[in-house]
């Protein structure tokens, strides 16, 4: 009876494309490339494949288990595994809950350039100060805000199968496929704006090939952490989500197989991201426009981009914006249901009910994100040393601080406490093989808490050395 109201996949089909929906979104999409760009082009790709392969899988893995073998949302999952960890569930809960608004207000912005250029007004979108006065005005940031939180609230209202899971099978092939074809079409992209001729091809050179130029142990430690903290983002682990989707899978259903789906979804959409996006800047802004990280990148130099691909760049423009459109609401929907979900397993509320409440708080706290901008403006300066106002300080605190904690205290709970027989029993269900099964065991008894643990220190502005 509990698992009819909770709702579930139809399918493993179902599972994997809203898995991957979940970790395909504006982390992938803005900020992988910017990294890789960053940090040594090809150096950061083999690094983020290998922890992809790792330290991703182990997470992955763990949090999918939980949630199947618990049957419950992140807020109860924890605590139904033992008394102790109960804090991690209120973390895990938490962190989706202060991420929705920001992403909200971020989805807003995306909708905002979407119309732009189907409206034919990319040539204004790409001027200088379009960005900044849009985000400073006081009522369309709110209006294109409350229009994506309304698709996102409908999607997740409407239930798992019938909300997620259909609105996943027709997003996530349209998206793989703009995806593909964007990334295709600027491999052949030349210019020689400024009397200088670059090609796609170049930029994609300069994606793919490791630069070691001044690498020193220092620098390698630094893209590491670097390519792991994208990896929350890309892999959507240490936010609920995972486990809130995993709850909603079948006993019959290959865990093994859909894990290693994602994985390779996610991994191959953000490669894709980066030979969409740096080979297009390279061509025409060179090396200093891969300089633009997170909004400048997307909202600002790509806008230049397409307006200097000449009239194909309204068309192009217009598909990449639904693209990114695409991704972020697949995230937000994610998001969402596992904050929903919560609310359905700790307070035994009919989904009509949470997703009204959580609704509203997300609603109030996106207002307010926008109005971070203007009326409610200020400045503060976080622990990493980052001026910062409020979707800032949200982001800081969820995805630096509370990620690693949530995903620190999963490894300490599966590799000593339970064992992680607990998960492997659980994978294995259905006589199902796992693979990597000795890599996942020192993962997450060892190599990984380490890893986060150094992870946390750098984001808290402890370890500054790398």
């Amino acid at each position: 009876m509990e698992e009819k109201k909770r709702g579930s996949f139809s399918g493993s089909l179902g599972f994997v494309l809203a898995a991957a929906g979940s970790a395909v979104g504006l982390g992938n999409l803005w900020r992988f490339p910017y990294l890789a760009a960053r940090n040594g082009g090809g150096l950061f790709l083999v690094i983020y494949i290998i922890l992809a392969l790792t330290f991703g899988f182990a997470m992955l893995t763990t949090e999918i288990g939980i949630g199947r073998k618990t049957r419950q949302s992140p807020l109860t999952a924890f605590a139904k595994l033992n008394q102790k960890f109960k804090f991690a569930g209120v973390l895990a809960c938490l962190i989706p809950f202060m991420i929705l608004p920001y992403y909200c207000a971020i989805g807003g912005w995306v909708i905002k350039y979407f119309i732009a250029f189907v409206t034919g007004q990319g040539v204004k979108a790409a001027q200088d100060g379009y960005f900044g006065g849009f985000i400073t005005a006081e009522a369309e940031p709110i209006i294109m805000m409350i229009i994506f939180f309304a698709i996102t609230a409908v999607i997740v209202f409407a239930g798992v199968d019938k909300g997620i899971e259909s609105f996943s099978k027709i997003v996530m092939p349209a998206l793989l496929v703009i995806v593909i074809g964007i990334s295709i079409y600027c491999l052949t992209l030349h210019s020689d704006a400024s009397g200088e001729a670059r090609t796609g091809l170049q930029g994609l050179a300069v994606y793919i090939i490791p630069n070691f130029d001044g690498l020193t142990l220092q620098k390698f430690l630094s893209v590491t952490m670097d390519a792991m903290g994208q990896l929350f983002f890309s892999l959507s682990v240490a936010m609920g989500i995972m486990i809130a989707y995993g709850s909603y899978v079948g006993d019959d259903a290959n865990l093994s197989k859909s894990i290693n789906q994602i994985e390779i979804c996610d991994t191959g959409v953000a490669f894709l991201a980066g030979v969409m996006i740096i080979p297009a800047v390279f061509a025409f802004m060179g090396p200093a426009g891969l300089e633009a990280s997170g909004p400048s990148l997307m909202f600002v130099s790509l806008p230049k981009v397409f307006q200097s691909m000449g009239m194909i760049g309204n068309f192009i423009g217009a598909l990449f914006f639904a693209m990114v459109l695409f991704a972020a609401l697949t995230s937000s929907v994610s998001l969402m249901e596992a904050v929903v979900a919560s609310f359905m397993d700790q307070f035994n509320w009919e989904r009509k009910r949470a997703s009204i409440f959580e609704g509203i708080c997300c609603f109030v706290i996106a207002v307010i994100v926008c109005l971070g901008y203007n009326k409610l403006y200020f400045e503060f300066t976080l622990p990493n040393g980052a001026v910062a106002q409020i979707l800032d300080i949200l982001d800081y605190l969820s995805n630096n601080l509370f990620m690693p904690i949530i995903a620190i205290a999963e490894c300490i709970l599966v590799g000593w406490v339970l064992g992680p027989s607990s998960i492997e029993e659980e994978i294995e269900k259905g006589g199902v093989k796992m693979g990597r099964k000795g890599l996942y065991e020192i993962m997450v008894k060892f190599v990984a808490p380490i890893l986060l643990f150094v992870l946390f220190l750098r984001a808290a502005g402890v370890l500054t050395a790398i």
